[in-house]
């Protein structure tokens, strides 16, 4: 009974926390600067998330997730500036813009469903292509779409698209609240459900067959290249989504914003935290992302330090923080070995009075028969 209830209660005091920030962000308590820390993390968690559903989940090795982040990135942003802004591809809004604030998640997962799609131009090939050669397809797709976006006119090429910060400020004219942050949130909180639900499903179950042995799992009757068609559309889907929210976070994105850099920093994360690991993802997304605030000074140099991060962690800790392991489950093993060594502590210090006192009777014994 309280095995099933723990997931529920575990919902239930997430949400009472994000209340508590989302108070505390209205009422001025978090500076705007923290806000944006805040946000950069629940964004990288989701991106993290979704990458390790292929390099960790399925044991794939894809190198090039930014590109469907920016996907996602431009559909939603282009669909947040005609519904609700002032542009220049239908002139006034199509709706009104106080409707931002219903509207907005469906925006964000349209730019996530966009991404999904052309995740085909990878899942298609991966059919036949394992490690280094799924590599280079995932490299070339995330330079096809990054170059692709950088001549289209319509979204200001190489220029950069703005101006979908007019939707977050509209909605905080509905209600004056951190919308950005709340929406954020949401869709951390939406997008590890959605992961832990389909890795914890029979057909989830399919996937981390494929990292084992492929060959082995279509014995099984796994069909794998169904089985690599979905983990490559929903990780993609995920990836979009958090380009939506990165940019409306910012307020502005370029093709730059999503090259070869932005997918190593994917890497980086899913290879912290551990392959596999869901709990290792968003705790490997927070440490990254104020490590990067740290490094911020640095300007260039902290594009020579998250290479050199992700060489480390290879030739070091290749299993990451957490390995496989979720946190619960760390959280029982490093709670079992306190019981041992506490118990053993224990056995050390116990006094050994009443051994002595046998002993000694014995001895007074062997002595009374002697006597």
């Amino acid at each position: 009974m309280s095995k099933k209830n723990t997931p529920i209660r575990l919902f239930f005091i997430v949400v009472f926390c994000m209340a508590i920030v989302v108070a505390l962000a209205a009422l001025g308590f978090i500076r705007p600067y923290v806000q944006t820390v805040l946000m950069s993390m629940g964004i990288n968690i989701i991106f993290a998330a979704s990458l390790n559903i292929v390099n960790g989940y399925m044991g794939e090795f894809s190198c090039g997730h930014a590109g469907f982040m920016a996907v996602g990135a431009y559909t939603s942003s282009v669909l947040s500036l005609m519904l609700f802004n002032e542009n220049k591809f239908t002139g006034s809004p199509l709706f009104p813009p106080s409707s931002a604030v219903v509207l907005f998640p469906l925006v964000i997962i349209i730019g996530g469903i966009c991404a999904g799609l052309i995740s085909l131009l990878v899942a298609i090939p991966s059919f036949k292509t394992r490690d280094d050669y799924l590599a280079i397809i995932t490299i070339a797709s995330n330079y096809i779409i990054t170059t692709s976006i950088n001549n289209i006119s319509a979204v200001e090429g190489s220029r950069g698209l703005m101006g979908m910060r007019g939707t977050v400020l509209a909605m905080e004219q509905t209600a004056k609240l951190p919308w950005m942050l709340i929406w954020v949130m949401v869709f951390v909180l939406f997008c590890l459900i959605a992961i832990k639900r389909l890795m914890g499903s029979v057909l989830g179950k399919g996937i981390p067959a494929i990292r084992y042995d492929e060959i082995s799992a279509e014995i099984m009757s796994v069909n794998t290249n169904r089985m690599k068609l979905l983990a490559f559309m929903f990780s993609s889907a995920l990836a979009g989504v958090a380009g939506g929210l990165f940019a409306h976070v910012y307020g502005f994105i370029n093709p730059r914003t999503f090259d070869i850099m932005k997918s190593t920093e994917g890497m980086v994360m899913v290879y912290l935290g551990g392959m596999g690991s869901l709990s290792g993802s968003a705790l490997a997304a927070v440490l990254f992302t104020f490590l990067l605030q740290l490094l911020t000074p640095l300007l260039i140099l902290k594009w020579v330090f998250i290479p050199l991060l992700l060489i480390l962690l290879m030739q070091f800790r290749p299993e990451g923080l957490m390995g496989n392991r979720e946190l619960p489950e760390l959280a029982a093993e490093l709670l079992e070995k306190f019981r041992e060594r506490r118990q053993q502590a224990r056995g050390r210090n116990r006094p050994d009075g009443g051994s002595s006192g046998v002993s000694s009777g014995r001895g007074g014994a062997d002595n009374g028969a002697e006597d």
